[in-house]
């Protein structure tokens, strides 16, 4: 447990961070998972929609180092694969 006022301080800080921090990778996992559900339904212009707006979610989590730039560029690459794929 924290003992001086700024460990205390710190300690709230860093709470705060953390529900943050999960709120905003809560939304990045959303729109990664309603692209994957639009694949999974064979319709393509669909998936392309959830794409087009999933990209800028990951590029501002990546902004924002919630997530790592290779972590990013890999989801939008295998998405895109995934909707390129589709008949």
């Amino acid at each position: 447990m924290a003992n001086t006022a700024q460990a205390k301080k710190r300690a709230r800080q860093a709470e705060k961070s953390r529900q943050h921090n999960a709120d905003l990778r809560s939304k990045l996992r959303t729109n990664i998972k309603n692209t994957i559900k639009a694949i999974e339904t064979g319709n393509k212009e669909a998936a392309q929609a959830a794409y087009t707006a999933a990209v800028p979610v990951i590029d501002n989590m990546m902004g924002k180092g919630i997530i790592h730039a290779n972590k990013a560029a890999r989801h939008k690459s295998r998405l895109n694969g995934h909707i390129k794929a589709m008949a």
